[in-house]
């Protein structure tokens, strides 16, 4: 064990001096940082008044429009008649086509009518006078032959009985709703309804061994359209999905978000020269134009294309110039700081051989950075497909217009889902390129 005296100690202290007389900041730094954390974390909780916000949140409303992405439902109404008919109708533009007859809807021999909303544990079953709900282990028949629904025994939870309206909710499966001369049933499916083929196609509701075997070698639907192209066609301009829209706008946003970069990038190229203090010693010159280039970029992509889209009106030709005037401002500082950093030795040596500017700027600057604003222009553009989706919402065009629409009507949910995945799979496919072209313009290795 080796003892330190007080003379080596002392010694120790003052060579370094950092670890033995530590200013305050450097003791309590750390403590410090954590409670100006916490505070200011109560303080956006008081400030947001974040607990009644998450008290009166619609919570249920959550798993209603998730649920709503991933399957679709079958309204059949059923109307009671003063004979003691039933009639069943369907709405107007039901997934089922117009002359629908579901195989998990029977008619039963006594005039009534059973529907299975999922399986055997879930069904109705509608008669003239009363209507039998069967769910979670019991039936609860419910009267409807008086002036009021009336629900015979005790009412079990998931079932709410109103002034002329008995309500049963089936969770997932969906619901009924019993009055006096109606019953209303929701059945839900999962899966996407007709995203193929539409109810007006020549193809709906056909097995897809008959589809294929007709479009291969059956006889021609039209006599004057190949059955191939005939399915393309419906296809694409099926109604209820639209493919043929939502491609095209899907397009128009990655056509907007090449454009607005690459015309961003072509007029910062040439300014970033002018703004950088040690390629242009303008001092006056340099300060106006990063000035410039932070304006640009201060205001966000979506308030240049609300001003655009008031100019030049609803389209991607506002989309791609909010595009270009908001990367006009980001190259622009990135590729002058760029050429700030530079080494000035290469350039040094070929200015010392007497050549002119340009091939000063070309052999002695391009090689340091034509790697890197490449590199810094494919990140923007992968960010501006994301950027091009959200400024389609406010008019802009390409697919964020129509998601958008999709959304405000607060029905189409699976519509949206299906234009979320679309933009997922293209934002994933450029991220997958542009990592692979920056890697391999800067010699390193994905990971």
């Amino acid at each position: 064990m080796t003892v330190i005296d007080a003379n080596r100690m002392h010694e120790i202290e003052t060579r370094y001096p950092e670890y033995f007389h530590r200013s305050l900041r450097q003791r309590f730094g750390g403590l410090m940082i954590l409670i100006a954390t916490l505070l200011y974390s109560l303080y956006a909780v008081w400030f947001f008044d974040l607990p009644k916000l998450f008290a009166e949140a619609h919570w249920e409303r959550v798993g209603i429009y998730l649920s709503q992405w991933v399957s679709y439902d079958v309204q059949p109404e059923f109307r009671i008649g003063d004979d003691g008919s039933i009639d069943i109708r369907y709405p107007r533009f039901s997934p089922l086509g117009d002359n629908p007859h579901p195989n998990w809807l029977v008619n039963n021999p006594d005039g009534s009518i059973t529907v299975s909303i999922s399986g055997t544990s879930r069904t109705v079953t509608v008669s003239k006078s009363e209507t039998i709900v069967t769910a979670h282990g019991v039936s609860v028949p419910v009267e409807v032959s008086s002036g009021a629904p009336k629900v015979i025994g005790p009412v079990p939870g998931w079932i709410t009985v109103y002034d002329d309206n008995v309500l049963a909710d089936l969770g997932f499966a969906g619901n009924v709703s019993i009055s006096v001369d109606r019953v209303k049933i929701r059945k839900r499916f999962i899966g996407w309804a007709n995203f193929i083929f539409d109810t007006q196609s020549s193809f709906f509701d056909k097995p897809v061994g008959e589809v294929v075997s007709l479009i291969v070698s059956g006889p021609r639907i039209k006599s004057d359209q190949s059955n191939l192209s005939l399915a393309f066609d419906d296809i694409w301009n099926n109604s209820e999905w639209q493919h043929g829209d939502v491609w095209t706008k899907l397009f128009q946003t990655i056509v907007m978000a090449f454009l607005g970069t690459l015309l961003g990038a072509l007029t910062a190229f040439p300014l970033a020269f002018l703004a950088a203090r040690n390629i242009t010693p303008n001092r006056l010159l340099n300060q106006v134009l990063k000035r410039f280039f932070d304006f640009l970029r201060s205001v966000d992509m979506l308030i240049w294309a609300l001003f655009l889209t008031r100019a030049f009106g609803p389209g991607p030709l506002a989309g791609s110039g909010a595009i270009f005037l908001t990367e006009t401002g980001t190259l622009g500082k990135l590729y002058s700081e760029g050429l700030e950093n530079i080494d000035n030795k290469p350039r040094e040596g070929v200015k010392s051989t007497g050549a002119q500017t340009v091939l000063v700027h070309r052999y002695g600057i391009m090689p340091q950075i034509v790697p890197v604003f490449v590199s810094q222009t494919l990140y923007q553009w992968e960010s501006n497909v994301r950027g091009a989706t959200i400024i389609g919402a406010v008019g802009a065009g390409g697919i964020g217009l129509k998601l958008w629409e999709a959304m405000r009507t607060n029905a189409n949910w699976e519509n949206v889902a299906y234009m979320v995945i679309l933009i997922l799979i293209v934002v994933f496919i450029f991220d997958t390129a542009s990592n692979a072209l920056r890697h391999r313009l800067m010699g390193t290795k994905a990971h």
